[in-house]
């Protein structure tokens, strides 16, 4: 297992030398100079060019090239061109929330994914199963930036029942621990802060967790399908055993691959920024600070944010490949 490790570490270094190239290139090739961008429309060429010189935009391009990547071998994303702020600074900052967001909407996912599939696969054909087919269906086909604007118009416009954007009432004092604001609030001891922030998630992470949460049940009922037609679950049933055990202990156990593998997918998918989701409900996270970075060009925060979120991706699959071998003892890597 360990070797097996060292190995997927190593592979990759050049996965990620080749995003790094991609979009580095990619940024140069879009239309626009964001010099001029950040100098203003009236500025004179003096000014310009004396922007070029400071971020080195006149320099040839496998010489910015090789200078950001000397940069990134030490640790150093580099700074953002409009805040002139560290890039690791502002990941430290704007990722916990990214997290928090992520975390409850995937729990938001699994808690009503998985059971979904189960009932759905152990009462095949049934009122229910056809209910829960049909919503994870519209769940998967419905843009998420329609549902979050429709649930952000209902619930907080139309009813007011939960607040729209941000994550705490701009009239709440929290002191920052960790910037995950459930658990400081928790470590506080402030009941009031975490009323407040997790009547903020509710919405965004609806909204967040409805794709997954759909791909889930499906993967799930699809899966224990194909394991409740095995013979070793037909005899545990000859035993005379409870249905529930049944289903949990025998049939959900060797059901779980391909979930695991969907919800590892979908962590990444979440964790690496969930951009419309932070830009409808104004969530200060990587997702919507990727966004408006796109929108004005801010080259050192999109390639930094392209390694972080490869990163992201690729230590998922990876953990998600170890958790096989920690789900099915059949399974070993050489």
């Amino acid at each position: 297992m360990t070797s097996y490790i060292i190995r997927r570490l190593l592979s990759l270094i050049p996965t990620l030398l080749g995003v790094s190239i991609i979009v580095f290139l990619f940024l140069r090739m879009i239309p626009g100079d964001p010099a001029l961008a950040l100098a203003g429309e009236h500025a004179t060429e003096a000014n310009v060019e004396r922007i070029r010189e400071q971020f080195g935009l006149n320099k040839p391009l496998h010489e910015q090239y090789f200078t950001y990547m000397g940069k990134v071998l030490r640790g150093d994303l580099g700074r953002s061109i409009l805040s002139r702020r560290p890039i690791m600074d502002e990941i430290r900052v704007r990722f916990p929330a990214t997290i928090e967001l992520s975390v409850c909407a995937l729990t938001v996912a699994l808690v009503v994914g998985v059971p979904a599939g189960i009932i759905s696969a152990t009462k095949r054909n049934s009122i229910f199963d056809n209910i829960a087919m049909i919503g994870s269906l519209l769940g998967i086909s419905m843009p998420i930036f329609w549902l979050g604007l429709m649930l952000n118009w209902f619930f907080a416009v139309q009813l007011g029942w939960l607040p729209s954007v941000t994550r705490l009432d701009a009239g709440i004092e929290l002191q920052r621990i960790t910037n995950l604001l459930i658990i400081d609030s928790l470590l506080t001891g402030n009941a009031e802060a975490l009323l407040n922030a997790v009547q903020h998630l509710i919405l965004p992470s609806v909204a967040l967790g409805t794709i997954p949460m759909a791909i889930i049940a499906r993967m799930t009922r699809s899966a224990m399908l194909e394991v409740l037609e095995q013979d070793y679950v037909r005899t545990a049933r000859a035993k005379g055993l409870r249905e529930r055990v049944v289903i949990i202990r025998h049939a959900l156990k060797n059901a779980l691959l391909p979930v695991i593998t969907i919800v590892g997918l979908q962590v990444g998918v979440l964790l690496s920024g969930a951009v419309l989701t932070e830009t409808i409900f104004a969530w200060p996270g990587i997702g919507r600070w990727l966004y408006l970075s796109i929108l004005s060009r801010d080259y050192p925060i999109i390639q930094g944010m392209a390694l972080f979120v490869t990163i992201l991706f690729l230590v998922m699959n990876l953990l998600v490949d170890v958790s096989y071998a920690m789900v099915d003892p059949r399974i070993r890597y050489g």
